[in-house]
């Protein structure tokens, strides 16, 4: 691992996040970004912001890097705490309400050349 972002309690759910991720995994940085641009999806946002901060951190260790010379080695959307709201229901009752958050990882390392 060369860098690695990370952002808390993404106010998304973690499955959702997951579908913008899985795609660019093994990935150069400057594919990613592409492939984030294009995607029709709320997640792709925070998602494009994460990976640029990972790549301005591997930039920040070693300034010659570029874009295309880095993969995305891991790429996680793991669970965070979730909100507990409630909501009426019929006969006097309140029915549960989980707000899920998201706590997203990205790892980048440089590109091997054999491959």
């Amino acid at each position: 691992m060369l860098a690695k972002a990370m952002v808390r309690q993404i106010r998304m759910t973690p499955r959702k996040v997951g579908y913008v991720l899985t795609p660019l995994r093994r990935r150069t940085v400057a594919e990613a970004l592409t492939l984030l641009s294009a995607v029709n999806r709320r997640a792709a946002r925070p998602v494009a912001v994460l990976l640029a901060s990972a790549f301005a951190n591997a930039k920040h260790k070693d300034p010659t890097l570029r874009a295309e010379d880095l993969i995305i080695s891991k790429a996680v959307a793991n669970e965070g705490p979730r909100w507990k709201r409630f909501r009426a229901a019929g006969f006097g009752r309140a029915n549960r309400i989980l707000k899920r958050t998201s706590h997203i990882i990205v790892e980048l390392e440089k590109k091997s050349h054999g491959a």
